[in-house]
């Protein structure tokens, strides 16, 4: 195999972590991560394995017990308890030391684990919950993955099944540390990638059989309603797909139709030159027939009867298949113009070698084929198992259209970090089936603008289609500004990739990952944190007509949280039902949490490093972020080429918001910015100074009430100088505009007028929270609408 099938990995542990016996081994690679091997015959493994690259972790300090009968091994975490003989559950245990869980942390071997689970190879015809696979994370404080039948990843870059009759268990004893857990994960499976920037914007994908005028008219539309979009996914009918029965179906095809794409290298450089990068469908599963253009070339190579007319099979587990696969059916598309591949493959589990899965095959030689020009490689296809994190972007499959579906996909999403697995792509809206519900279709649009990567998709019926303009003028209206909000996340979002890259923190982390002694942590499958900064709470449940808004149950952590959207401040530790008419979804800022954003909405599709940046501050706490830039799209920045500009905002003491100048590569950025810093959450009262290089500098204040916002817009700040902003006196949390907020609530409800009035005057007759509260418990209002009405007075202590 050439060297680009070859990945770097670091099997070999160091000798001095290794407890060896004649017919087992241990191999301490942390205090808490532990290989525990048994082989009849003492032939242990060293090489590394689909899921496993690194065993070379750092010297480990441990205490062995051994009395000749029995072994005992004890670290700062773990006491393992082994009898020396065949891995039995009275003859291996082991033991979490400081456990602080409910249950006792003892595991025997072969005991069930009990574990917080972690994802599902796909949602394919999914009209709601899916049986998940184990993860690593449990409440009880350990988790086991076995890792016995794995393949062998040899040094010429092909595999081979290993020994029988062979167990090679690694447990991980992390308590409640769940992220230290993923992050040595991490480290023992490889690295998650750093995802090309064009990624993280906005996907079109649909299942349908566009021609190249069609197309194109359809990429002018989105430019003229300002819907920005970075990847173009073609699906299948790219490819011929009406062919003469002898060949089967047309399922699988790689001979472009061009009838409908007279000439596919040409545009797909029309569509480059809009900005999008292009993925094409292949469902490979039927090999390639005589029919196609290539056929000949590679049949003479494969020694097939091309005369005949045999058909060349599929066959994933044959060397010489795969990488005339590779040579005749996809290279030539990608100097045409394809960036990265979506492999569609929905076969199952078995190919000709015993255990070795054609889906995990196709995504590791796909991705490590992918990198073969010197850039970030990146494939969208099903999940493969552990380690498949190292072959982003996973396709999730093709779902129902439902609530049902909608209302599984957060937890779904967030829970597979507890696999690593990071970049799961949903058809947003749902694949198929199911019926037109406008309502339905904002609320999913608006969870994939906070979930991992943005793709709009739908079946070829002709009414399914997911254009913002196929719906009503609201949701057009509310779809535009989701999409074009997505796009301006970019910088966020970059920053969070490398996050997760280097650091091996996923952008979607459930809420224990944060708050692990919390049990109310756990209860909300649906909340997450994006990023480092947010908190988001998708609503998938309809909206109730008389109020015209949909609710969620919310828990907050201690603190202090500030909408996103709208401003409003809300005091945590606690449980509360927060509501959303159809414009937004909970998303909360942390105090002190800061969060860059492109300026222009209506920039269109462009990933270059921002001339015009927003960055919104969010009151209450001191706060840092170092905004992570780099080319976007090349493997320059493996050998630091790239750029890092730390932002903090200084609210406990001196009551200072700085961007620092910026570190690394400055060449990769403009020469100046021009900044529109939003401070939200800040009582405006007060006198403020900027200064860019230690001189002050003019600039431009507002202030907008409802959402308690200083607004400060500065021209032309030189990137290699320090911005700082002075607040002359030490910055104080706002007051919520609670009223104007129970007038809008109140003002769109499709309840009586006199009810309405009498609402608002007893909330403007009572000014103690108590007596409002307890005024309006009296008037025995509708559940949602009081619910509604307490969310606002109670969000924080004015």
């Amino acid at each position: 195999m050439e060297t680009i099938y070859k990945l770097k990995t670091s099997p070999l542990c160091k000798g001095e972590n290794i407890v060896l016996g004649d017919t087992y081994r241990f191999t301490i690679l942390t205090p808490s991560l532990i290989r525990m091997e048994y082989d009849p015959e003492g032939v242990f493994e060293d090489r590394a394995t689909q899921a496993i690259l690194n065993r070379d972790f750092e010297v480990q300090s441990f205490q062995v017990i051994d009395d000749g009968e029995k072994l005992e091994i004890i670290t700062d975490a773990l006491h393992i308890l082994y009898d020396k003989s065949v891995f039995s559950r009275n003859g291996l245990v082991v033991r979490v030391k400081g456990n602080d869980s409910f249950i006792q942390g003892v595991w025997h071997y072969s005991d069930p684990i009990y574990d917080l689970l972690g994802t599902a190879r796909t949602l394919d015809f999914a009209n709601g919950p899916v049986e998940l696979e184990h993860g690593l994370l449990s409440k009880d404080g350990f988790s086991v993955y076995d890792d016995s039948n794995s393949f062998l990843l040899l040094e010429n870059g092909w595999v081979e099944p290993r020994r029988e009759n062979q167990i090679d268990l690694y447990f991980f004893g992390y308590g409640r540390n769940y992220l230290q857990c993923i992050k040595d994960f991490y480290r023992l499976t490889g690295e998650t990638p750093l995802l090309p920037k064009y990624a993280l914007g906005n996907w079109w994908s649909r299942f349908y059989p566009y021609s190249e005028e069609g197309y194109k008219a359809l990429i002018m539309r989105f430019e003229e309603e300002k819907i920005p979009f970075t990847v173009s996914v073609i699906d299948m009918d790219w490819h011929l797909v009406h062919i003469p029965p002898k060949y089967g179906s047309g399922w699988t095809g790689y001979t472009w139709n061009r009838e409908l794409f007279p000439d596919p290298a040409a545009f797909m450089a029309w569509l480059h030159n809009k900005g999008y990068h292009i993925t094409l469908n292949v469902h490979p599963a039927d090999g390639v027939r005589a029919h196609e253009e290539i056929y000949q070339e590679m049949a003479k190579e494969l020694g097939i009867d091309y005369e005949k007319e045999e058909p060349i099979s599929f066959d994933v587990t044959n060397m010489e298949y795969l990488k005339a696969y590779f040579k005749y059916l996809h290279h030539q598309n990608e100097k045409d113009g394809v960036d990265f591949w979506w492999i569609d493959w929905q076969q199952g589990e078995h190919s000709k070698l015993k255990g070795l899965d054609p889906l995990w095959m196709l995504n590791h030689y796909h991705y490590l084929d992918n990198k073969k020009n010197g850039k970030r490689a990146l494939i969208l296809s099903r999940y493969a198992g552990i380690g498949s994190h190292r072959y982003p972007i996973g396709f999730s499959g093709d779902s129902i259209v439902s609530w049902e579906s909608l209302d599984f996909q957060p937890y779904f999403t967030a829970n597979a970090s507890n696999v690593g697995y990071g970049w799961w792509s949903h058809d947003i809206g749902g694949h198929m089936q199911g019926a037109r519900d406008d309502e339905l279709s904002t609320r999913w649009l608006q969870f994939g603008v906070f979930s991992p990567i943005m793709r709009l998709h739908s079946t070829a019926n002709r009414f399914q289609g997911k254009e913002p303009w196929k719906f009503n003028a609201i949701s057009h209206g509310i779809m535009n500004r989701f999409l074009r909000l997505r796009h301006r996340l970019i910088p966020y979002l970059y920053t969070m990739n490398f996050r997760n890259h280097r650091e091996g923190e996923p952008l979607i982390q459930p809420m224990y990952y944060q708050h692990s002694q919390a049990e109310e942590a756990y209860q909300v499958k649906n909340q997450y944190y994006f990023g480092s900064e947010l908190i988001v709470a998708p609503i998938t449940k309809p909206m109730d007509q008389e109020l015209q808004c949909s609710k969620v149950k919310i828990w907050l952590p201690k603190g202090i949280y500030i909408d996103f959207f709208h401003g409003l401040i809300y005091q945590g530790d606690r449980w509360l039902e927060m509501h959303r008419d159809l414009e937004t979804i909970p998303v909360l800022a942390k105090a002190g949490g800061i969060v860059p954003l492109l300026r222009d909405e209506h920039a269109g599709n462009d990933l270059a490093n921002p001339k015009d940046m927003e960055i919104r501050i969010f009151a209450g706490e001191d706060g840092e972020f170092i905004l992570y830039e780099d080319d976007g799209e090349s493997l320059a920045y493996l050998n630091g080429d790239y750029v890092r500009t730390k932002m903090s905002m200084d609210w406990n003491t001196e009551g200072i918001f700085r961007i620092e100048a910026a570190q690394g590569n400055l060449d990769l950025l403009p020469v100046s910015r021009n900044y529109q810093l939003k401070f939200i959450g800040f009582v405006d009262k007060q006198m403020i100074k900027v200064r860019s290089g230690g001189k002050p500098i003019d600039f431009h204040k507002s202030y907008d009430q409802r959402s308690n916002a200083i607004v400060i817009t500065i021209e032309n700040v030189m990137v290699n100088e320090e911005l700082c902003v002075q607040f002359e006196q030490k910055p104080i949390l706002a007051a919520n505009q609670t009223e104007e907020f129970l007038f809008s609530i109140l003002d769109r409800a499709q309840i009586s007028f006199e009810l309405k009035e009498k609402i608002y005057q007893t909330v403007q007759r009572n000014k103690e929270t108590y007596l409002l509260i307890s005024n309006l418990t009296a008037m025995n209002l509708d559940e949602n609408l009081y619910s509604a009405l307490c969310e606002i007075i109670l969000a924080k202590d004015n």
